[in-house]
């Protein structure tokens, strides 16, 4: 029998590689890089809504993409936020970005176990909801940083208008952050409620009485 690599999978693949770039490319203390980064976060993001649609409508999920596609939007989301804690000129906290990456590490976790015990574990509201969150603050973070950037190269109207943007939108990173770093953690919580049968199963021993 012949088997093919579907097209949504394929798409996952290449956000796994291009995550890897992006992290290459934030972490080379170079202001076109960053830039050339947030470029690269903007496409790999909007590849996370379309290889699940075409995954969707084509009728072609499979447990490949149901396990790989979530593990790696955590790759795409980790990077990004680990990078920016090495930025020097955008405040990220280092402690709000481990409780993101420990939730993350959690509920792969979970699904590896739930994989050993031969089910899926379907994505949650709040995991989704985490995700956009996750997604929104790392797309404004990329934004101030290029703002940053831009700002000493600009002049005229042009430096007038990043100005304005950069006082006001300055020190949002870390606020940002914090407020990611906190829906994240909540959405670990509800992964841990309604898994934690299985979890407790997956470390226990029948008794015999």
């Amino acid at each position: 029998m012949k088997l093919k690599m579907t097209l949504a999978n394929k798409i996952t693949l290449i956000r796994a590689g291009m995550s890897i770039v992006m992290f290459l490319l934030m972490i080379a203390e170079n202001g076109f890089a960053m830039i050339a980064a947030s470029l690269i976060f903007g496409v790999a993001a909007s590849t996370d809504w379309i290889d699940g649609r075409i995954a969707r409508s084509t009728n072609t999920a499979t447990p490949f993409g149901a396990i790989v596609d979530p593990f790696v939007d955590k790759v795409l989301v980790g990077a990004a936020f680990f990078a920016f804690t090495e930025v020097s000129y955008i405040n990220v906290p280092v402690w709000a970005v481990f409780v993101i990456i420990l939730r993350e590490l959690m509920v792969s976790t979970l699904r590896v176990l739930a994989a050993l015990d031969n089910h899926v574990m379907a994505a949650e509201r709040w995991g989704k909801f985490k995700t956009t969150v996750q997604l929104i603050a790392l797309g404004l973070i990329f934004f101030i940083a290029d703002v940053k950037l831009l700002l000493p190269l600009a002049d005229g109207s042009l430096r007038n208008v990043l100005t304005f943007l950069d006082n006001l939108l300055g020190t949002l990173p870390y606020c940002i952050t914090v407020v990611t770093a906190l829906v994240t953690a909540l959405s670990g919580i509800s992964y841990l409620k309604n898994n934690w049968a299985m979890l407790v199963k997956s470390w226990s021993l029948p008794v015999n009485d």
